[in-house]
């Protein structure tokens, strides 16, 4: 076991809960559980601002009833239950809540680190799970989880919520139907200005509150808020990428941290397309973006939204500095048109809304998900790579054991 692996398992420990006690006992997986209402019964492992946020929507939702949240900090416990159910039950230790015989499924919207044993103990209980981005601390792990979930008849749905979002559907579209032509390039940022800190109460609950600044516990900006455009530009061309090169630093929150403040790197997938991810964490300039450039058009995907620019084809030459044919002026840019879209229900909710109802759906009809075990691999997977180009300088390229 790394050294990593050990005081991340103390720190758990110490925060009441004990990782991994489940799949230590080594207990058989169950089959998919039956209703014990009319609704999925949900239990929330984790009510921190995810958690929470989740929960509000569960609230509103006429198919799924929270009836049970977990969290070892009073505080955040205490706001998950203004959200639950009537008679929702209260817990520290996880392991008490997946012996709940009355939860059908779980959520968890705990810190990366815990994903991977928390999962694992989830799927010993026989509980069908939703599983918060991304999926897993390492490869091993992501590997792992895979061949564990397939033993299972159990749902098991990774929260990258933009699958499930109309935007992204009908961009995908557009590709396939050609509007943008050839397309070679991605152009992914996800910028903050904000140094991810949250005040505290007890100084000696720093790595518990601020976890996404210390790589025990997290993979940085990768994981925490690129991982969605990573994971889209794997469903946009249907692959995972080849290979990655890449750059990070902690250039500006020079504040005891040791995740990147600032990370750049590029994806190889196959036909030699290439993808630029960005997360800088000095400047929110145009914060979410994606563009997708064809020899056609480019989309210029924003967060609720996404405008079409069709490429000129028509350019004047002339000669400039006496090299003749030089172009003087090319007009490769149109007026922006907003591609529109729209759910095949006619909604306008929350993408969570949508991958949270997609989750019930596939409980109750034995289902998978369109966010799966074996997608979020490739995504995580991919984290993974880009942080190890950034640390060691070194390109990665995807192997043939990472295939699942």
């Amino acid at each position: 076991m790394e050294p990593n692996q050990i005081s991340r398992r103390k720190f758990i420990t110490k925060g009441a809960v004990a990782v991994g006690g489940l799949a230590a006992m080594r207990l058989p997986a169950l089959g998919a559980n039956v209703f014990k209402s009319s609704k999925l019964r949900l239990g929330l492992i984790g009510t921190g601002s995810r958690g929470t946020g989740l929960a509000i929507l569960i609230k509103d939702m006429a198919d799924i009833e929270l009836v049970a949240c977990c969290d070892i900090i009073p505080e955040h416990l205490k706001t998950g239950m203004n959200y639950a159910a009537k008679g929702a039950v209260a817990y520290t230790d996880y392991r008490k809540l997946l012996e709940d015989k009355n939860i059908d499924a779980v959520i968890i919207a705990t810190p990366l680190y815990t994903h991977y044993l928390l999962a694992v103990d989830a799927l010993s209980a026989g509980k069908h799970i939703y599983l918060e981005k991304s999926m897993t601390f390492n490869i091993p792990q992501s590997i792992d989880l895979v061949k564990r979930v397939n033993d299972t008849k159990l749902v098991f749905q990774i929260g990258f919520q933009y699958r499930y979002y109309g935007l992204y559907k009908r961009v995908k579209e557009v590709m396939d139907q050609n509007w943008l032509g050839k397309v070679s390039h991605f152009e992914c940022q996800y910028n903050q200005n904000s140094n991810w800190r949250k005040p505290l109460n007890d100084p000696k609950m720093e790595k518990a509150i601020n976890w996404r600044m210390y790589r025990e516990y997290c993979g940085g900006p990768l994981s925490e808020l690129c991982a969605h455009q990573i994971d889209m530009v794997n469903y946009m061309l249907g692959s995972h990428p080849l290979k990655v090169t890449g750059i990070g630093g902690i250039d500006y929150w020079k504040d005891g941290r040791d995740t990147y403040d600032n990370i750049r790197t590029i994806y190889e997938y196959p036909n030699g397309v290439k993808s630029s991810v960005t997360s800088v964490l000095s400047n929110a300039y145009n914060g979410y973006n994606i563009r997708i450039l064809g020899d056609r058009a480019t989309v210029d995907i924003q967060r609720d939204k996404a405008f079409i620019y069709a490429e000129s084809l028509e350019n004047k030459r002339g000669t400039v500095d006496g090299v003749t044919g030089a172009t003087i002026a090319a007009i490769t840019q149109g007026k922006p048109i907003e591609l529109k879209f729209e759910e095949p229900d006619g909604t306008n909710l929350e993408p969570t809304t949508y991958c949270l109802q997609d989750f019930f759906n596939c409980v109750v009809n034995h289902k998978k998900p369109i966010s799966n075990v074996e997608t979020a691999m490739e995504t995580s997977i991919a984290i993974h790579m880009g942080n190890t180009a950034a640390d060691t300088g070194l390109m990665q390229t995807w192997k043939p054991s990472y295939n699942s």
